[in-house]
């Protein structure tokens, strides 16, 4: 967990909340999958976890309410090129990009709806937790 999510804030008991809303976490690296299962848990999230891009796109729907976490680089496709496929299908989801890889972030097809955050890694959770929870705000 150390090195990939920056500041892991401490959760005390009773603090974490509730949701219906669910969080697909797509990422590669099981590191990764497994800290931000522990942090969204901690903040009543349910998550569901997919080591890549087609795993996530081998469901039949996304689950409603969601959001969906993806790396953008992971053999095989791209988060960038899973967030386009589900866009051609019709597909309206919220997304937030994280990645290793400094620098600007790859554009989506102009003809789609943008990502609601691109994050490098390693990354604020506090910053992330308050993205998705806007991205659940704005849904409702």
């Amino acid at each position: 967990m150390a090195g990939v999510l920056d500041g892991l804030p401490e959760i005390s008991p009773g603090k974490a909340m509730s949701h219906t809303a669910v969080v697909s976490v797509v990422d590669d690296d099981e590191s990764v999958r497994m800290a931000l299962d522990s942090l969204l848990r901690s903040h009543g999230y349910t998550v569901q976890l997919y080591p890549n891009a087609e795993a996530f796109l081998a469901m039949k729907a996304p689950p409603r309410p969601g959001c969906i976490i993806s790396d953008i680089q992971m053999p095989g496709l791209s988060g960038i090129e899973m967030y386009d496929e589900l866009c051609a299908r019709g597909v309206r989801i919220p997304i937030i990009f994280i990645t290793g890889y400094q620098g600007r972030p790859p554009r989506v097809n102009a003809a789609f709806p943008e990502p609601l955050a691109y994050f490098p890694k390693p990354f604020p959770c506090g910053e992330l937790i308050t993205c998705i929870a806007s991205a659940f705000n704005r849904a409702v």
